[in-house]
């Protein structure tokens, strides 16, 4: 697991993230909205819809708030169109970071992305300056009472690359086009599934054993986190769980 993924778990198994759940729930609406724009309303051929609207579900979104971002994104009701667009940068210590947002004003996400940057000590840099540090991947969480051999049988049979035992049960890590059918294939097997999420994975890692330089880089992290257009902040960051633990307090 990442270090940006044990400090997300570590903030969640705390609670931090309840205060959160309205926010949650906004993004997770959008990304079904354009989901469904780009690849219309019908998620047995939509994919990545497919993928947005279980994710949804997973978060207790209600399904009729999910139905009705679909009916926005495919145009049967109106609603605010919005782009992908993805800004990459450096934090402190060097840590690449890509931010991914939805918006309908480049202008106004750009200027709150560079303005977080420059607030934290970091700076922003030209596409394609970190994104090569980092591959899409889909990433299944599955609950720790799962057997190990059973799991690893049925989650290798549907295509899945890796499995991982961590602190709050399995991680199974896979291609990310493959992800509904290696979920699809833990699930029959009766394994309960925690999430299921493509991400962008970081490929290298950039160590920051120094508390105080920690706490500069989550300071970014959670300021760009805070803005209502960002829908994922990955960073390549690895700081040390007992220094992760200290600062979640």
């Amino acid at each position: 697991m990442s270090g940006h993924s044990k400090w997300a778990t570590i903030k969640h198994k705390k609670g931090a993230q309840d205060k959160a759940r309205g926010k949650l729930f906004a993004k997770l609406i959008r990304q079904i909205e354009v989901a469904a724009r780009e690849g219309g309303g019908d998620v047995s051929s939509n994919a990545n819809l497919r993928t947005m609207v279980q994710k949804a579900r997973d978060n207790s979104v209600p399904v009729t708030t999910i139905d009705r971002a679909v009916k926005r994104g495919t145009g049967e009701l109106e609603g605010t169109r919005y782009e992908a667009i993805a800004y990459e940068g450096y934090g402190p210590g060097g840590v690449a970071v890509i931010v991914e947002c939805l918006t309908d004003n480049r202008n106004r996400t750009g200027a709150d992305v560079r303005g977080a940057f420059s607030r934290s000590g970091g700076s922003l840099a030209e596409p394609g300056a970190v994104s090569w540090q980092f591959a899409r991947t889909g990433v299944i969480r599955v609950s720790a009472g799962a057997d190990e051999e059973g799991l690893l049988a049925a989650a290798a049979g549907a295509g899945a690359d890796d499995l991982a035992d961590g602190d709050d049960g399995w991680s199974v890590t896979c291609a990310a086009a493959q992800i509904s059918a290696v979920r699809g294939a833990i699930e029959s097997e009766g394994y309960e599934v925690l999430s299921a999420d493509v991400l962008l994975m970081p490929q290298s890692s950039v160590p920051v054993p120094d508390e105080t330089e920690a706490r500069k880089v989550l300071r970014l992290v959670e300021s760009l986190e805070d803005l209502d257009d960002v829908q994922e902040v990955i960073a390549n960051f690895d700081i040390p769980d007992a220094i992760l633990e200290g600062l979640v307090e």
